[in-house]
C-alpha cells in the first residue's frame, strides 16, 4: 500500500510517498509537483543498471549523469565536475535534478542543486533504507571536507521524495543492517514504543519482512517530518537528530570513510552517547545495555573498533555541530526522550568512550 506525508514547511511543503513500486510511477508524480521541467538524474552506475529500467521510461527524455560509488565522491571536486557536465549539457534554472541513490547520491546531488545557478528544485528517490528514513528528508544537503563530514552544505528542501520499499529488497546485507541504525535512533529520540516494536520485531526486521519496512520507513518519516516543521533550519530541537552522530562521525573521519558504513557509525555513537548520559546521572542504569543489545540482534557494530579516545575527541572538535568550540551531544533521558548538552565533563566523555572500546 502506497501513502503519502506532507512535510509542512509554509511554501516549501512537500510530499513524500511511501510504498511499493513506485519506481515505475515517479514520472507522473514529478511531473504533477513539477510540471513541464527538464530533468536530470544523478545516481550511481550500479543503481542505473539495476533500477533503471523501472525508473526511466516515466520520465520520458531525462538524461542520467553518472557518478561512481562511495562516501568520497561526496567532495567539492565532484561537485565541480556536476557543474560542468550540466552546463555542457544546457541545464538551466528551469531544469531539475533527480536524486536517484542513496545518502551520498541525496546529499552531493541536492549540494549541486543547492548551488546551481542559485538553486534548482530536485527530487528525492532514495534506494537505501538510511536514505528514505532519514538523509532524503528534511532538505540538509552537502559534501565532505578531509577534516570532517558534511562541513560544506545547505538547508535545500526538496520538491518531492519517492521512496520504493521494493528496492530494498535488492540492497547487500550490511547496507541494509547500517539503515537500521537511524531507525534505532528516531525510537531512542522520540518514540519509545517504535524501539519496543524493533525489540519484538528483529525476526520480521532481519528477513526484510514488507509491512516491517513499511512500518519502519513510514514512522521514521512522520518523526523527522515532525521535528523538521518545528525546526528547519537547525536552530535548536532538530540537532536531536544527531544523536549519535557527533562520534559516528568522529570515526567515519578517522577512518577515512572506508571502514565504516554511516549507519555503522551512528550504531557506536548511540551506545557512547548512551553510556555518557548514564555517567552523568541523566537516565538510569541499563538503558544503554538495552540500546546495545537491540543493536547487536540486528548486526549492527556497538564497539569502537581500536581507536585511542584523544584521536577520537580531536576529531569531534572539527565537528560543525561545535558550537564554539563546544561540543553537543544530544543525551538520553530515557527511551523517547533526548535533550541537547553543551557542558560535557572531558572526564566523563573519556569514561564513555573508553567504555564502548576506544583505548587510551
Amino acid at each position: 500500500m502506497c501513502r503519502t506525508l506532507c512535510v509542512e514547511l509554509g511554501t516549501r511543503s512537500y510530499d513524500l510517498h511511501i510504498g511499493p513500486r513506485l519506481l515505475p510511477r515517479a514520472g507522473e508524480l514529478v511531473r504533477a509537483a513539477l510540471p513541464s521541467r527538464r530533468a536530470f538524474v544523478i545516481t550511481h552506475p550500479i543503481i542505473a543498471r539495476r533500477h533503471g529500467e523501472s525508473l526511466l521510461p516515466s520520465l520520458r527524455s531525462a538524461e542520467v549523469i553518472l557518478v561512481p560509488s562511495g562516501e568520497r565522491q561526496k567532495s567539492l571536486r565532484r561537485a565541480a565536475r556536476l557543474y560542468d557536465e550540466l552546463l555542457s549539457r544546457g541545464a538551466d534554472r528551469r531544469s531539475v535534478i533527480i536524486a536517484f541513490g542513496g545518502g551520498v547520491i541525496g546529499d552531493l546531488a541536492g549540494f549541486v542543486a543547492a548551488t546551481y545557478m542559485r538553486g534548482l528544485a530536485y527530487v528525492q528517490l532514495p534506494t537505501t533504507l538510511l536514505a528514505q528514513v532519514d538523509a532524503s528528508v528534511g532538505g540538509k544537503v552537502a559534501v565532505d571536507h578531509p577534516q570532517a563530514k558534511n562541513l560544506i552544505g545547505a538547508f535545500h528542501q526538496p520538491h518531492l521524495v519517492i521512496a520504493d520499499s521494493e528496492v530494498l529488497h535488492t540492497l547487500r546485507a550490511r547496507d541494509y543492517r547500517a539503515g537500521l541504525a537511524e531507525v534505532v535512533k528516531h525510537g531512542v529520540i522520540a518514540d519509545a514504543a517504535l524501539f519496543a516494536w524493533m525489540e519484538a520485531s528483529v525476526s520480521a526486521i532481519s528477513r526484510r519482512d514488507p509491512e516491517a519496512i513499511g512500518h519502519m520507513v513510514w514512522r521514521s518519516c512522520e518523526i523527522k517530518a515532525d521535528v523538521v516543521r518545528q525546526d528547519e533550519s537547525e536552530s535548536g530541537l532538530r540537532a536531536i537528530l544527531n544523536c549519535g552522530h557527533t562520534v559516528g562521525h568522529a570515526l567515519e573521519s578517522i577512518t577515512g570513510y572506508r571502514a565504516l558504513r554511516h549507519g555503522e557509525a551512528v550504531a557506536i555513537g548511540l551506545v557512547t552517547a548512551a553510556r555518557l548520559s548514564e555517567l552523568m546521572g541523566l537516565c538510569e542504569r541499563g538503558v544503554a545495555g538495552k540500546i546495545e543489545r537491540l543493536l547487536d540482534r540486528l548486526g549492527l557494530p556497538t564497539r569502537i573498533p581500536g581507536t585511542a579516545a584523544g584521536e577520537i575527541l580531536r576529531a569531534m572538535q572539527s565537528d560543525k555541530k561545535a558550537v564554539g568550540g563546544t561540543l553537543r551531544f544530544v543525551l538520553t533521558r530515557g527511551l523517547g526522550r533526548v535533550e541537547i548538552v553543551s557542558e560535557v565533563p572531558r572526564e566523563a566523555l573519556v569514561a564513555a568512550l573508553l567504555a564502548t572500546g576506544a583505548t587510551e
